[in-house]
């Protein structure tokens, strides 16, 4: 009867030694540390949905307690750093014939590799004839001495096996796969099962990002450039890749992960390394992307970067999963959130697992049935928006025509349109996203990372023969986003004032209404002296898109900006200066918003006008008509 070795009690060794114990399989596990005192003292626990049960299997201590024959199977179930040194540990054992002939393990025993990553199959090969290869799903944790957490059932794991590096022909496959399988485990053999690792390897790249950083839309991006960067440098390395998706016949409807009251979800298994604070098998894994490309002659900066900080974090004791936004783009300094989003990408990200939710902005400075355009055609699934009522708090002297919302109503709002943490958030309107903008800066500013607009707004969903709705649409569910505001940077009508002394301010305003000859709403007109004209009107290229990023550069060195110039915005009411500051951010500019913007400042008597092309004219104080929440 064949044995199972399994050697490691960590989360893995452990749910594979009692699944398998309790089909009836023979099994042996090897333990060190606390772990094998708890397996001594008869407190080794296995949490699982269903219940806690107590893990007794016969077990050794190491290699010197266990008498091996050819009936074993070595299972080296520790991380990925560590199983160098078990395999040498027990490759030149000796291994006991019936006829009492004495081979090496190395010669005689099949090994079974599950680790992460591509090094211990090399390793294993060295030594071991026979070397077949796991590519393993097992959300189980072990972070608490005599206690592991394995939350998937029915099914608590899902395997694919082959004989490594490619084949099916070991004779132990399929006695093997048909062990698991009687443990609950849903398995299947393939042929090309490097293909297989590769493909998971470049997927545990983000293992990194979960053990530092908490979970976020920032957090998912830096997962996909590590992920994009992961597969160019293995593909370049000609290292093989399946599509696992297209690949699996595996049924994994049973392979569903509970919460487990008193257990609360930990993380990966590089995660839980950094809880125990323990060694880490980054190495092994986005370590193996930079070793990649550094034997080809060329660059992983993404995982390097990670890798890095993942170390320090280590060394400083950093507790897991602690980190935020602001040390992620400081450890991968060109991540910055999209902003944009193009018709066709949202048609198949509406039809994908996890659509965004969507929010109509339709809203003009003299049209106020912007309910009314929405009901008449939307985006199926879109939620309307009001910018008058929801997007900003009633109008007030020194405050202008749409303050900033409270906090709490903003929060309230976000909730009725179906706000969730972590799911994405596209905005759009009719008008090119003049007032989706605004939409999308608050979401921005209060918090909500992953917030996008539809660039050529309905009219490019048109285009792209996307269906439209009728009628009234409302969330399926109320959100729970809790938000937190001061995310985007903001200026006072003072540092609004100051700000052309060392730094450029933009009026997002018509030409006209910034020279003085126009202003249809506002109890003065002109401009805030030193601030240069940049009309919202050309971020739009002719179909209403968002204008190419170098063009978009290349207009703001035209005003005087250089590469750290400070910049401001500021429109009527704060509306389209949002619509400015998303342009600037798709070409990786950051600037700040004067809330109050014109409506504020020109009610102010105190406050100097300048009027004419120049940017400082011949400032005078302000001329106040009636105050500026009188108008709309």
């Amino acid at each position: 009867m064949t044995r199972y070795v399994i050697v490691g009690a960590g989360a893995v060794g452990v749910v594979l030694a009692e699944a398998l114990h309790r089909s009836g399989a023979s099994v042996l596990l090897v333990a060190r540390g606390r772990q094998l005192a708890a397996l001594r003292e008869d407190r080794l626990q296995l949490v699982r949905p269903e219940g806690t049960v107590p893990v007794r299997v016969p077990y050794a201590a190491g290699p010197d307690e266990v008498a091996l024959t050819p009936d074993d199977v070595l299972v080296p179930a520790v991380k990925a750093q560590d199983a160098e040194q078990v395999l040498a540990q027990w490759a030149w054992r000796p291994v006991t014939g019936a006829d009492g002939a004495v081979t090496a393990a190395a010669d005689a025993l099949p090994v079974v590799v599950p680790q992460n990553g591509l090094e211990t199959e090399r390793a294993a090969l060295r030594r071991f004839s026979a070397v077949l290869s796991a590519v393993l799903w097992v959300p189980a944790v072990y972070v608490t001495e005599g206690v592991v957490v394995s939350p998937a059932a029915p099914t608590p794991a899902a395997m694919w096996l082959g004989r490594y590096p490619s084949g099916t022909d070991h004779p132990l496959l399929e006695p093997l796969a048909a062990d698991l399988r009687a443990a609950g485990f849903a398995v299947q053999i393939v042929p090309d099962v490097l293909g297989w690792k590769t493909a998971k390897l470049v997927a545990n790249t983000a293992n990194a990002l979960d053990a530092l950083y908490r979970p976020g839309a920032l957090r998912d991006r830096a997962a996909r450039l590590l992920a994009d960067e992961a597969h160019e440098v293995l593909a370049a390395a000609g290292l093989p890749s399946v599509d696992q998706a297209a690949r699996s016949t595996l049924d994994l409807s049973g392979f569903v992960v509970h919460d487990i009251p008193g257990h609360p979800r930990g993380g990966s298994s590089t995660w839980q390394s950094l809880a125990r604070t323990g060694s880490l098998e980054a190495d092994h894994l986005a370590g193996e992307v930079v070793l990649q490309a550094r034997l080809a002659g060329r660059a992983a900066p993404a995982n390097a970067a990670v890798l890095d900080r993942l170390r320090r974090a280590e060394r400083d004791g950093t507790p897991a999963g602690s980190l935020g936004d602001a040390d992620l783009a400081a450890t991968l300094p060109g991540l910055t959130p999209e902003v944009l989003i193009g018709a066709d990408r949202l048609r198949a990200d509406l039809a994908g697992d996890h659509p965004p939710l969507l929010l109509d902005v339709r809203w003009a400075l003299n049209d106020p049935d912007g309910r009314e355009h929405y009901r008449r055609g939307h985006i199926p699934s879109a939620v309307f928006v009001d910018l008058d009522t929801e997007l900003a708090a009633p109008p007030a002297p020194g405050r202008g025509r749409h303050p900033l919302p409270d906090p709490g109503d903003l929060q309230a709002a976000a909730r009725r349109w179906g706000v969730t943490a972590g799911r994405p958030v596209v905005v759009y309107d009719d008008t090119g996203g003049l007032a989706a903008a605004r939409a999308w800066w608050l979401l921005r500013w209060a918090g909500v990372a992953d917030v996008r607009i539809l660039d050529g707004a309905l009219k490019a969903w048109r285009v792209a023969g996307g269906p439209l709705a009728e009628g009234e649409e409302y969330a399926a569910g109320p959100g729970d986003v809790v938000l937190s505001p001061g995310r985007l940077p903001v200026l006072t009508a003072d540092q609004a004032a100051q700000l052309p002394s060392y730094g450029l301010l933009l009026d997002a305003r018509a030409a006209e209404r910034y020279r003085g000859e126009s202003e249809p709403v506002d109890p003065a007109a002109g401009h805030i002296p030193g601030a240069r004209s940049a009309p919202t009107t050309e971020n739009l290229d002719a179909e209403g898109r968002f204008a190419d990023p170098a063009r978009t550069r290349a207009r703001l060195a035209a005003l005087g900006a250089a590469e750290d110039t400070p910049i401001g915005v500021y429109c009527g009411s704060g509306v389209t200066a949002a619509h400015q500051i998303a342009a600037l951010a798709a070409a990786g500019i950051e600037a700040a918003l004067y809330p109050g913007s014109w409506s504020a400042w020109s009610a102010d008597p105190a406050r100097p006008v300048a009027t004419g092309p120049d940017p400082y004219g011949d400032p005078e104080p302000a001329a106040v008509a009636e105050p500026a929440g009188s108008k709309r």
